[in-house]
């Protein structure tokens, strides 16, 4: 059996004990993969995940049972639009550059790489079961939410007001970032089009806000007046994995293919106003803000006062509901994708309106 001096590029039906065996000396592990066993995982909208079972004929210190590769989705939509948005050179490059330095939990990666020019990609990470994956239509318990919360600043803290991500063009929002696909003429396009598609489904304040929001979307996003940091901007329960009774890290953040130089706040009320019900945020919401903002002064940041950090949390719902009628519009439709894009919307409606944000 020959084996490959260095993994190339493979979708997921090319995957073969040889690649496997060449995948784990990458990443310093002794082993020689005889077997692979694949099954589909995840729910993920732009990309495909597949777990793969393992058999060794040696199997050294370290070397997994099992692992979880992430593909380019394989509806054309999907993939179209993760290569457009640049989503798929996003994600390689925050686990080969920033992950080690970025304190939020993230799987262990064995091996990234990516065509930037065709954006075909792989990863191949640590298999986190027993823990699950969270479910934006389930939503998560205050315990979980507590758990986000903490990961979320200690993310952020990670790269507090670190210019140096305005250098990078494949981290959204900085300087050097090519223009976002996103302009007012397509965010009103797309506005307009979900409206036609769902307009009995949504209510009438929802269609308020999105009429508003979207006269101005960029601006409105643009209108931060406070320090930046590394967010994720698609901080929700599907992208998280969460432990079990029978074992798995307490949360994990998946799906880096959205992260920017941004608001930190955004992706606080982002997932807070998605996941969590009403009436447990409505009275946890406090104490929530408080433990975000003391996780992130005993990582060092000092200069941030919890007025500052209400008023960015108000506004910062605006991504979730933007995401949610753009995402919809862009990706290959399922019924699931329809529920749970219209939850997101919704709650992003009633989180704004909530904190008095409005046109």
């Amino acid at each position: 059996m020959t084996l490959l001096a260095r993994p190339e590029i493979r979708p997921p039906a090319a995957v073969d004990g040889p690649w496997l065996t060449a995948v784990l000396r990458e990443a310093g592990l002794d082993a020689v993969v005889s077997g692979v066993r694949a099954e589909p995982v995840g729910t993920g909208q732009i990309g495909d995940s597949v777990r793969f079972h393992l058999d060794y004929g040696r199997r050294g210190p370290g070397a997994p049972t099992s692992v979880v590769g992430k593909f380019p989705a394989a509806g054309p939509e999907s993939r179209a639009t993760g290569h457009a948005l640049g989503n798929y050179l996003r994600e390689v490059r925050f686990y080969q550059e920033l992950a080690p330095r970025a304190l939020v939990r993230t799987p262990r990666c064995y091996f990234a790489d990516v065509d930037e020019a065709t954006s075909d990609f792989v990863l191949i990470m640590e298999d986190l079961a027993p823990a699950e994956q969270g479910d934006q239509l389930a939503g998560v318990t205050l315990d979980q939410a507590r758990l986000v919360v903490v990961e979320a600043a200690r993310l952020h803290a990670s790269h507090w007001a670190d210019d140096r991500l305005d250098t990078l063009p494949w981290v959204s929002g900085s300087r050097a970032a090519p223009p976002s696909m996103a302009t007012d003429e397509t965010v009103i396009a797309l506005w307009g089009a979900f409206k036609d598609r769902y307009g009995p489904r949504l209510k009438a304040d929802w269609v308020e806000v999105g009429d508003w929001l979207c006269r101005d979307f960029t601006s409105f996003g643009a209108a931060h007046d406070g320090p930046r940091c590394l967010t994720h901007n698609d901080f929700r329960p599907d992208n998280m994995m969460f432990g079990t009774a029978r074992g798995g890290h307490a949360v994990t953040v998946l799906d880096w293919q959205s992260f920017a130089y941004g608001a930190g706040a955004t992706d606080l009320a982002y997932f807070l106003a998605g996941a969590l019900p009403p009436e447990v945020l409505k009275a946890h919401e406090p104490e929530l803000l408080e433990l975000y903002l003391r996780t992130l002064q005993s990582l060092g940041v000092s200069d941030y006062p919890l007025a500052d950090l209400q008023r960015h949390y108000g506004r910062g719902a605006y991504l979730l509901f933007g995401t949610a009628f753009f995402a919809a519009m862009i990706v290959t439709q399922t019924e699931r994708g329809d529920r749970m894009f219209l939850q997101m919307l919704g709650s992003a409606a009633d989180h704004l309106h909530r904190h008095g944000v409005n046109g």
